[in-house]
C-alpha cells in the first residue's frame, strides 16, 4: 500500500498547495503517482482545477476537505491534483477527453484515468452526493470488469489520437476574402447594444477585435471599426472593470458587461491593454489610452513580483464570497462620503439603495448619461480616492503568485506597447525587468522554463512559452532598440524551431516530446482564452524575417499559415490571430534608423510613428553602422544626421534625413 499521507506539501504552486491539508492523499502528477496506481491496481482520479477558480474552491470544501469523501478516494483510487496553469499539456489532453465524452468542459476537471494514464470517465464539478456515488460506482466497475474498462479507454485515446493529428492536407489558398469572411461572420454575431460577441456570458474577445482594427485599415469599412470602439467603451464602462482600483475581471456573467466573474487574470489584461492602444491609435480617443494605462498601473502596483516578473492571477473570492472585496452597500458609502461625493457616486456610478448585485450590494459601472470625463470631476476623484483607501483595508482576494513565462511574455508586450504608445518610461523599465527576470530565473543553458514561484523555476516551457516569449521581445527590442533583446528574440526562436517544428504538418507541436506521460503531441490553430501559439509563432517568423531576412523564418511563418488554410476558410472568426499573421504576410515595412545621439529628429520621429496605428511595421534603430539586424546592415549616417530607411522586401528608398516624408511614405504609401 502506498503511504497514507498528502504529498502536495511538497509543491511550490499556490493551487496545490491549497489541498495540501486535505485528507485526501493527493500526489501532484509524476512517476510516483504512475507507479503507486500501476502497483496497487487502482484506476486514478485526476483533478485539474487553478488557485482562482470559484468552482474548484467549492468542490474542495464540499468534497476534498470532508473525511467520507477522502476515504473512498484514498480506499479505491490514487489521486493527483494538477495546476492547469502549470500543466496545460496535461489539461489539454483531458479536457480533450471530457469534450469527447459529450461534456461541456471546465474547471474543476474531474478525469478518471487507468493506471497507463488512459481516460474512461470524466466530467467538471460535482456535488459531494453526485461524486460519491460515481467514486463508489467507478470503484466497482474497476474491480469487477477491469477489462471493459480498459477497452473503453483505449478507444477513447485512439478517437483522441486520430482527432488531434488529423490535418487539413488539401492545397487551399487563402485570398484577402477571407477577411471579408471574417467581418461578416463577426457581424452576423455581434451584439449591437453591448457590444461583444454572443450573448451572455460574454468574454473579451482581444484577437477578434483586434482583427476588425486591420480590416478598418484595410478597407475603411465603419462598421469594423464601430464593432470595436462599441465593445471597448461599454466594457470600459461596465462593472467588467475596476473602476477603483483598475483592471479587467476575466468575463461577465451578464450581456451588459455589469457583473463580472472577478477573478482577474494577467493574460486578460496585458491582451486588452494592446487592443485597447490600438483602438487608441486608430480613433485618438482618449478613453481608450487611459483604460490602459490604467490597466498597466494595476499590473504594476498589484501584479509585480519585487525582482520584476508578474504575478499570474487574483481570485475572485474573499472571506469566502465571490466580488466581496469589491462591491459596496450604501449604508457603507453614507458612512465615508460626503454629501456631495455620495451623490455624485450614485449618479455617476449607477448606485442604488437596493443594489445591482447580491444581497443589496452594487457594483460600481458608468452611467450611460455621463461621458468617461464625468470620471475626472473633483468630486468623483475625491469620493473614489476615499473608497480606494477604505478598500485597501479589506481583507483581499488570494492572489497566485507564480510567474508563467508564456503569460509574462503578453505582459512584457503590453508594457512595451504601453511605452511607445503612452510615452511613460515606467512601463519600459517594467518590462526589461521582466525580461531579465525570465533569463535570469526560466532560461537554464538554452532551455526555457515554463514557472518559477518561491525560487524555483520548473516545468520544460511550452510552445506559448516560446510564442508569447518572443513576441514580447520583438515588441521591447522595438521600444528602445536593444540589440542584446533581438537577440534573445532570434535565439529562442531558433530552439523553438528545433524543439517544436512538425515538418509533415508544416506547425508547431504544443510540447517538446519528452515527456513520456503525456498521451498526446497535439498541434492546434485555433484561438481560445489565448491566442493561438503557433498563430502568434508565424507572425513572429514574418516579422523576425524583416529583422534578419532568415529565410528559414518566413518559409515557417508562410508554411504554418497554409497548413491552417482549409480550416481558417471554413472558420474565420475562430482564427484571428492565424488572420493578424495573414494579414501582415500580404505587405510589411521596414524602416531603419541611424540615429545622431546629439539630435532629437529619430525620437520626434518615432513619436509621430507611434501615434499611428500601422500594424505591419517593423522598426530598427542603431546610433552606429551595425551587422545586426541585418535590416540595418550596410546602411550609414548620412553627413553625420540621423538618417532614415523604408524598406520593403529587402528593397529601400532613398534614405532621408526628412522623417515627415517617412511618415508619409509609411502611412500613406504611393499606390
Amino acid at each position: 500500500m502506498s503511504q497514507n499521507y498528502n504529498r502536495l506539501v511538497h509543491e511550490k504552486s499556490p493551487y496545490l498547495l491549497q489541498h495540501k491539508d486535505n485528507p485526501v492523499h493527493w500526489y501532484g502528477w509524476g512517476n510516483e503517482a504512475f507507479e503507486a496506481s500501476r502497483k496497487e491496481n487502482k484506476p486514478i482520479f485526476l483533478s485539474v482545477g487553478y488557485s482562482t477558480c470559484h468552482w474548484c474552491h467549492v468542490m474542495a470544501h464540499q468534497s476534498f476537505e470532508d473525511a467520507e469523501v477522502a476515504q473512498v478516494l484514498n480506499q479505491n483510487f490514487i489521486s493527483i491534483k494538477v495546476d492547469r496553469e502549470e500543466r496545460p499539456d496535461v489539461d489539454d489532453i483531458y479536457m480533450s477527453a471530457v469534450h469527447a465524452m459529450g461534456e461541456r468542459g471546465g474547471w474543476p476537471l474531474s478525469m478518471f484515468l487507468t493506471p497507463d494514464l488512459k481516460p474512461f470517465f470524466g466530467g467538471t464539478y460535482w456535488p459531494k452526493e453526485n461524486f460519491l456515488n460515481i467514486l463508489r460506482h467507478l470503484a466497482k466497475v474497476w474491480k469487477e470488469e477491469p477489462e471493459r474498462v480498459r477497452e473503453s479507454s483505449d478507444s477513447l485515446v485512439d478517437h483522441l489520437r486520430r482527432q488531434k493529428e488529423q490535418f487539413v492536407t488539401e492545397e487551399v489558398s487563402l485570398s484577402k476574402g477571407v477577411f471579408h469572411d471574417f467581418y461578416e461572420q463577426t457581424l452576423s454575431q455581434f451584439d449591437p447594444v453591448w457590444g461583444g460577441v454572443g450573448r451572455a456570458p460574454k468574454f473579451p474577445h482581444s484577437q477578434q477585435l483586434s482583427m476588425l482594427l486591420r480590416i478598418y485599415h484595410q478597407t475603411k469599412e465603419p462598421q469594423a471599426l464601430q464593432m470595436v470602439r462599441l465593445t471597448l467603451e461599454k466594457m470600459a464602462r461596465g462593472g467588467i472593470y475596476d473602476h477603483l482600483g483598475f483592471g479587467f475581471s476575466r468575463y461577465s456573467t451578464d450581456e451588459k458587461w455589469l457583473v463580472p466573474h472577478f477573478e482577474k487574470m494577467l493574460y486578460d489584461n496585458a491582451l486588452l491593454v494592446v487592443t485597447y492602444l490600438e483602438a487608441y491609435q486608430v480613433t485618438q480617443e482618449e478613453m481608450f489610452r487611459t483604460v490602459a494605462q490604467e490597466t498597466l498601473d494595476y499590473l504594476l502596483r498589484v501584479m509585480t513580483h519585487p525582482d520584476g516578473g508578474f504575478y499570474s492571477a487574483e481570485d475572485a473570492d474573499s472571506e469566502g464570497e465571490e466580488g466581496k472585496f469589491y462591491v459596496w452597500r450604501l449604508g457603507e458609502l453614507r458612512e465615508i462620503l460626503n454629501s456631495d461625493e455620495l451623490d455624485s457616486v450614485m449618479q455617476v456610478l449607477q448606485v442604488t439603495p437596493e443594489g445591482n448585485f447580491e444581497h443589496g450590494t452594487n457594483i460600481f459601472s458608468l452611467s450611460e448619461n455621463y461621458s468617461w470625463a464625468e470620471k475626472k470631476s473633483p468630486q468623483l476623484q475625491s469620493a473614489m480616492q476615499k473608497l480606494f483607501q477604505v478598500r485597501e483595508k479589506r481583507i483581499h482576494p488570494h492572489k497566485d503568485d507564480k510567474i508563467l513565462t508564456a503569460w509574462n511574455g503578453l505582459a512584457i508586450r503590453a508594457m512595451a506597447l504601453g511605452y511607445q504608445i503612452i510615452g511613460e518610461k515606467k512601463y519600459l523599465e517594467a518590462a526589461h525587468r521582466a525580461a531579465s527576470f525570465l533569463q535570469n530565473n526560466l532560461f537554464k543553458d538554452r532551455q526555457l522554463l515554463a514557472r518559477y514561484r518561491d525560487g524555483e523555476g520548473r516545468f520544460v516551457a511550452r510552445l506559448e512559452d516560446y510564442a508569447y516569449l518572443i513576441q514580447g521581445l520583438i515588441d521591447l527590442y522595438q521600444s528602445d532598440f536593444k540589440p542584446e533583446i533581438l537577440k534573445w528574440a532570434v535565439e529562442l526562436q531558433e530552439i523553438q524551431n528545433k524543439k517544436f517544428w512538425d515538418n509533415q504538418s508544416g506547425s508547431y507541436y504544443f510540447t517538446d516530446g519528452s515527456d513520456s506521460s503525456l498521451l498526446l503531441r497535439t498541434r492546434e490553430g485555433m484561438d481560445g482564452a489565448l491566442p493561438n501559439a503557433n498563430a502568434v509563432s508565424a507572425l513572429n517568423l514574418l516579422r523576425l524575417y524583416d529583422f534578419t531576412f532568415e529565410e528559414n523564418f518566413k518559409e515557417k511563418g508562410s508554411a504554418i499559415i497554409q497548413a491552417y488554410a482549409g480550416l481558417i476558410s471554413q472558420y474565420p472568426t475562430a482564427f484571428g490571430q492565424m488572420l493578424i499573421a495573414f494579414d501582415y504576410l500580404q505587405g510589411s515595412k521596414e524602416v531603419g534608423i541611424l540615429n545622431h545621439p546629439q539630435d532629437h529628429l529619430a525620437g520626434n520621429f518615432l513619436k509621430s510613428l507611434r501615434n499611428q496605428f500601422i500594424p505591419n511595421l517593423v522598426v530598427a534603430a542603431s546610433s552606429a553602422a551595425t551587422n545586426f539586424p541585418a535590416v540595418l546592415n550596410g546602411k550609414v549616417s548620412l553627413d553625420g544626421k540621423t538618417t532614415f530607411y523604408v524598406c520593403e522586401n529587402q528593397t529601400c528608398q532613398k534614405p532621408t534625413h526628412d522623417s515627415d516624408e517617412i511618415i508619409r511614405s509609411v502611412v500613406f504609401p504611393p499606390n
